[in-house]
């Protein structure tokens, strides 16, 4: 059975085939066979990825609060969603109506998108919040942290052209360094013309600087 090798490739043992299967199914394929969509498990699995995102950057940001949502906005955007299906390959288990197949639905954006927040819905209703974490964990943190997410907003590039306009210096500088090797946080420092303008901590480098790009920004560097 195909969807058993999904299964297999992340390790989810389960009684509960169908629920999975529901989460994979679209509303041209259930109209077609008088099935379930994914559309329940879609609500569910928004709400709860919301709340593992959310307390992911509580735990290891100390953005403010404003930072946090516009970070999280972007960690659960559809590009994001997207981004995350394909790099699960949950597309391949698609279950479309023949027009929607025909027309290129299993590579569409909002599609893609969607089964991968059904999954989430499903996982959930049949593992729980915890089980579900480590999943998020395992498979969508590390795309997260190293980077890979090329929409996501680029405080530095950004601090880079307003510093550009008149012509000043701009430098990062990690000023701190804490916890085991699985575990570092690392803070970093902007520096305008040789004056530090803004500070940020994360557990990765790049973060850190991310971080003190965002907070020298909202300063309204001049």
């Amino acid at each position: 059975m195909k969807k058993m090798t999904l299964f297999e490739k992340y390790k989810i043992k389960t009684d509960n085939e169908k629920l999975y299967e529901r989460a994979l199914t679209h509303t041209s394929y259930a109209n077609e066979t008088g099935t379930v969509s994914y559309e329940r498990l879609e609500y569910l699995g928004d709400a709860v990825l919301e709340l593992i995102m959310s307390e992911y950057l509580y735990n290891k940001t100390d953005y403010p609060e404003g930072e946090m949502t516009k970070m999280r906005a972007n960690y659960v955007c559809e590009e994001a969603l997207y981004n995350y299906s394909l790099k699960l390959g949950l597309n391949e288990f698609l279950l479309l109506g023949v027009g929607e197949e025909e027309s290129g639905g299993r590579m569409r954006k909002a599609i893609v998108a969607d089964i991968f927040e059904a999954f989430i819905g499903a996982m959930f209703l049949d593992k729980g919040l915890e089980e579900v974490k480590k999943f998020i964990y395992k498979n969508v943190v590390p795309i997260i942290e190293e980077g890979k997410l090329s929409f996501l907003h680029d405080y530095k590039s950004t601090l880079q052209e307003f510093v550009q306009t008149d012509k000043r210096s701009l430098e990062y500088e990690i000023v701190d360094e804490k916890g085991p090797a699985h575990n570092k946080t690392f803070t970093s420092v902007v520096k305008i013309d040789g004056r530090i303008y803004g500070t940020g901590t994360a557990h990765s480098k790049k973060e850190a600087e991310q971080a003190a790009a965002a907070d020298a920004l909202a300063k309204c560097v001049k």
